[in-house]
This record gives C-alpha cells, sequence and structure tokens, in this order.
C-alpha cells in the first residue's frame, strides 16, 4: 500500500436492517419461491462458473443492487455475462424478482440462466471466492455510512479493497458511483491511499455503458452531484 487509512477494521457484516414496510403476499412469494431458484449457491463458490444454469463466457459482481435497476440492465446488454447481484434488502429483493417473472409465475415461470442472486453479505462471497475469479464489479450508490464513527462500515474500506483486488482478475474493472460528499471525500482517500488499482478522476457525468438507477435519479432531482469511477486491477 502507497499509504495508510486510518479506520477500523470492518465488521463481519456491513449492512443494517432487512426489512423496509411489511411485505405484500407477492413479495412474500418471490422470496419463498423465486428467490431460491436464482439463489447463487455456497456449494458453487469455489467454482463460481458453476453456480449458473450455463457457462459464463465472464463473471460479474454487483454488491448492493438496490432496485436492481442495474443488474437487469447489465444482464439485458452482456447475455453472456454470468451476473452475481448481492442484496440482503428484501424490499430491494423483491423488486428485481418482480422484474424477472410475471405475477402468478413466482413458482414455475423461467428464470435466466446467467443471473444469480447472493442475498447474505456481500463479504462473505469476497472472503470465499477464488482468486482472480470475477471480471468486472460494482459498487452503485452505497449507503455512505455518514458518520465518522461508522467509517468501517463502509464498503469502500482498506480491508475491502484487498479482498476485492483478490477476488478481480488483473486488467478487472471496478465501477464506483455515489452522490453523498462523505463517501465521495472517503472514495479518493482510501483509493488513493492503495497500488492494487490503477485510478483516475472520477466522471461527473454517468458513462456510457453505466446504466441509470432510481438513486441516481433522486440524487440529480435533490441537487446531488453523482460522481462515478472506474478502478483496473493492476
Amino acid at each position: 500500500m502507497t499509504a495508510s487509512v486510518d479506520v477500523k477494521a470492518s465488521p463481519e457484516r456491513l449492512y443494517g436492517r432487512q426489512r423496509g414496510h411489511p411485505l405484500r403476499a407477492r413479495q412474500q412469494r418471490l422470496l419463498d419461491q423465486t428467490l431460491p431458484r436464482l439463489r447463487f449457491p455456497e456449494s458453487a463458490i469455489a467454482d463460481p462458473a458453476a453456480g449458473f444454469g450455463r457457462a459464463p463466457q465472464q463473471i460479474w459482481l454487483e454488491v448492493g443492487f438496490g432496485g436492481g435497476e442495474h443488474s437487469l440492465a447489465q444482464h439485458a446488454a452482456h447475455p453472456d455475462v454470468g451476473y452475481i447481484a448481492c442484496e440482503v434488502f428484501e424490499n430491494g429483493l423483491c423488486s428485481l424478482l418482480s422484474r424477472v417473472v410475471p405475477e402468478g409465475g413466482e413458482e414455475t415461470a423461467p428464470v435466466p440462466d446467467l443471473l444469480r442472486i447472493w442475498d447474505e453479505d456481500a463479504r462473505i462471497l469476497l472472503q470465499r471466492l477464488p482468486d482472480a475469479s470475477i471480471d468486472r464489479m460494482f459498487l452503485m450508490f452505497p449507503d455512505p455510512w455518514p458518520k465518522s464513527r461508522h467509517a468501517k462500515r463502509r464498503f469502500i474500506h482498506p480491508e475491502t479493497v484487498r479482498l476485492a483486488a483478490r477476488i478481480l482478475r488483473p486488467g478487472a474493472i471496478w465501477r464506483v458511483a455515489s452522490d453523498d460528499p462523505t463517501y465521495q471525500a472517503w472514495v479518493e482517500e482510501v483509493m488513493g491511499a492503495q497500488d492494487l488499482f490503477e485510478t483516475a478522476p472520477p466522471a461527473r457525468i454517468r458513462p456510457e455503458g453505466w446504466p441509470p438507477t432510481r438513486y441516481e435519479a433522486k440524487a440529480l432531482k435533490a441537487g446531488r452531484q453523482p460522481l462515478y469511477w472506474t478502478f483496473v486491477r493492476r
């Protein structure tokens, strides 16, 4: 590392609450019937290509997909890529699942071969996936944990950067976006203190090939300026 960032060790789990409003009947069916059919199996962690319905050309990983817009757009645009979408928040899981199967087809409608969901903390995957097994990674508008004492809970963290570097192949891209000024400064600090990724100044306009998300739209409506980083694994 080229420098150090003074921050406490990251906790075993980064997320807070898993559920917002009470689930409706359709949402509960999605979690009970559809999610098990799309869940990335723990048995495939050692050989992630085996976790899909057919062999992928590459494997991409998104951490915290929120409402699922970005994951589904990337999956549609890259139909030969195995996409692992991570999210623990149940309402977010339901948002994505509701776009995958029609109402009434929660248990029987076909599901994509190359889209899988990891509904546990993404750091578990980062800790257990094989070296250089992921070809691209995304972190879109993560929870900023704005208070200084909560910095250890931010996904961008010196420990997590090392984990990400281990699973990403050389030359792999890690895309990060945030609209929170505290988190933006934090990304610059943490990524400026490491030598595992090539860094460059962030873009202020969403680059081509970055699908929009509801969080970006909300930020722009509120007058906040998103920043978009592209880090490349050395």
